[in-house]
């Protein structure tokens, strides 16, 4: 017999990336009542690990759950990036219902599309809250009319078209339901989650059925399944068995040794869990997203969508640079295969293979930004090891045919630059679907198709070209015919000619030749790419010279050699840069760039063999 449980709610908050999703669970958490007075809380409490907070980014799906009245809301805050799509499509399993949040002023974004479309396939309800409300520029009314279109184009049905819609300031920790009255505090929220999210529903007499939707990871105990009880009961000590709906032969008799739920921020220990309940369960090493716990005596798995794969992949291989082992803690094969393996636990999304060759892996990932948070991640924890340049994965189709995964890319720009992206994006393959203007007509808003491998290397440039007041954002595509060659690179490298530290006099005469990464003071060796040339070819120059010295010149006229400040080049720009023939470096400390092939002869021979 179904019945619903009234006391609990379960809902995600999904969102465009940078439109406050964070922010506003803070304030949920906030007023609920779940810190203690005085308490000192960080903003974005949600994004907890470094990388999340220095970039103003969520990498993870995080849950958490606050009470209101009587009533347990679990919320789950999802990433807006869609290199970590991923994580959004599956956390949507565990909810009754979304909270749709976009910006006041730039309305429904790519991302917006891509997670609402999700939630309106699962026929989740959506509640719809307008963010940022208190902008000088928002445009609330008009936000509204552009989502209600959106849920048009997307076929949502007559009840989700319905939708309630909150406007909401998450930083001041208002919200309200009229766009001119501000509210005072978040309470109309809360109310709508209760009223409109239904209780999750199941039958309690049934087996037990809970579908693992996200992974832990935890030195101490290992895997954690998170995931929602959708029929019976969960209990400590139970035998359970591991079913999967992609798997028909995989089936494991388990026991769960212990069973959390979520109270605010942190895992509280329960002896058992019902119908609706949002937990956690650790115990079992085998255990994978998308598997199903069941009741020996009934044993049925849940449908759950496959994972989307991987579009792009890098080489990691051991550094061999002659600087090699001086600065990190981790640098043998045998460590980068362990952690690169202990990656799969928590991130469904990558796939790890092995290569020829015992030194190098192929990792791949749902696109740039994912990979290169792993390598940061990685040079934090004292690895070091090189990279190579970010190739997109060629798939054949029935007919024999090579295709390519294809990206849509909205780009918002003043009028000025648009004429300059668009001709830098059909040199990379981009073909202009859509154009139009936004606020006012001072910006132009512009909708690309163009290979994932065309932006590659290109976002670098994009802020160039557009003085750093564009904003660009891609979504997949799905995969199209191949759209022939693209030239990544147009200049050249400036390459160290010999191994030694760098000297002002060399770097003054090397800085005729283009634009230096290097100051003096610094180890180099031979075939390390020390700048960047105007032309395009490499250029080898000698960055370690030193000023002969005689009896008519003293050294102290050195002095009056002036340099050129180095460009500095993140770990993003680093890896944008790098080309075909190159590899990153990465240390804890440094990030080196150089040539695959280190010895000049050889590298011409090769050069001359293509």
């Amino acid at each position: 017999m179904r019945q619903k449980r009234e006391d609990v709610r379960n809902v995600a908050i999904i969102a465009h990336v940078d439109h406050g999703k964070t922010t506003l669970v803070d304030e949920l958490l906030k007023q609920s009542g779940v810190f203690r007075e005085g308490q000192e809380v960080a903003e974005r409490v949600m994004d907890s690990n470094d990388i999340e907070r220095e970039r103003g980014i969520t990498i993870l799906a995080k849950n958490t759950a606050v009470m209101y009245k009587n009533t347990k809301i679990n919320i789950i805050d999802t990433p807006g990036h869609a290199d970590f799509g991923g994580e959004v499509e599956r956390v949507l399993k565990m909810v009754n219902g979304v909270i749709l949040v976009v910006d006041a002023f730039e309305g429904a974004m790519p991302q917006t599309k891509f997670v609402l479309r999700k939630a309106l396939e699962l026929k989740l309800p959506v509640i719809v809250c307008i963010n940022k409300i208190d902008r000088p520029e928002a445009r609330p009314d008009e936000v509204v009319d552009e989502v209600l279109e959106l849920f048009l184009e997307l076929d949502a049905d007559d009840s989700q078209l319905d939708c309630p819609f909150i406007y909401a300031s998450a930083k001041a920790g208002i919200a309200s339901t009229d766009s001119s009255e501000p509210g005072v505090n978040m309470e109309p929220l809360f109310e709508t989650i209760v009223n409109y999210i239904p209780a999750p529903e199941g039958d309690p007499e049934a087996g037990t059925q809970v579908l693992i939707s996200t992974i832990d990871y935890n030195e101490y105990v290992g895997r954690i399944g998170v995931g929602k009880v959708d029929n019976g009961s969960i209990k400590v000590n139970q035998e359970v068995v591991i079913c999967n709906h992609h798997e028909p032969d995989k089936q494991l008799k388990v026991k769960v040794s212990k069973l959390y739920e979520f109270d605010g921020l942190n895992k509280v220990e329960v002896r058992e869990a019902g119908i609706g309940s949002i937990v956690a369960i650790s115990g079992i090493s085998d255990i994978h997203i998308g598997d199903t716990l069941c009741s020996p005596e009934a044993v049925e798995p849940i449908p759950f969508q496959k994972i989307s794969e991987p579009t792009i992949a890098m080489q990691f291989m051991v550094n061999d640079s002659p600087l090699a082992g001086q600065e990190g803690k981790y640098v043998t094969s045998r460590h980068i295969r362990e952690r690169l393996f202990k990656e799969l636990n928590t991130d469904v999304s990558l796939r790890v293979e092995e290569t020829d060759t015992t030194e190098c892996f192929k990792v791949s990932g749902r696109g740039e930004l994912h990979l290169s948070v792993l390598v940061e991640n990685m040079r934090r924890e004292g690895f070091e090891f090189a990279v190579s340049k970010a190739e997109v994965l060629y798939k054949t189709d029935e007919n024999g045919k090579r295709t390519e995964p294809m990206e849509l890319a909205y780009i918002d720009v003043p009028n000025e630059f648009a004429g300059a992206v668009i001709e830098k994006l059909g040199q990379r393959k981009g073909e202009l679907r859509n154009m139009g203007t936004l606020s006012g007509g001072t910006y132009t808003r512009l909708e690309f198709s163009i290979p994932a491998r065309g932006l590659i290397g290109y976002r670098g440039e994009f802020l160039t070209d557009t003085k750093g007041n564009g904003i660009m954002n891609t979504v997949f595509d799905g995969y199209a015919p191949y759209k022939g060659d693209i030239q990544y690179r147009k200049q050249g490298s400036l390459i160290a000619f010999e191994a030694g530290e760098t000297v002002t006099y060399g770097l003054f005469n090397a800085q005729e030749r283009g634009t230096l990464f290097i100051g003096p003071g610094e180890k180099v060796y031979s075939g390390m790419v020390v700048g960047q040339t105007g032309k395009s070819e490499d250029i080898e120059v000698n960055v370690c010279k030193k000023k002969q010295l005689t009896n008519t010149r003293s050294s102290s006229a050195d002095e009056a050699l002036r340099l050129v400040p180095p460009r500095i080049l993140s770990l993003e720009q680093a890896l944008d840069f790098i080309d075909t023939d190159e590899l990153l470096e990465v240390t804890p400390k440094s990030l080196r760039i150089r040539k695959k092939i280190l010895d000049p002869l050889m590298r011409k021979r090769a050069s001359m063999k293509k």
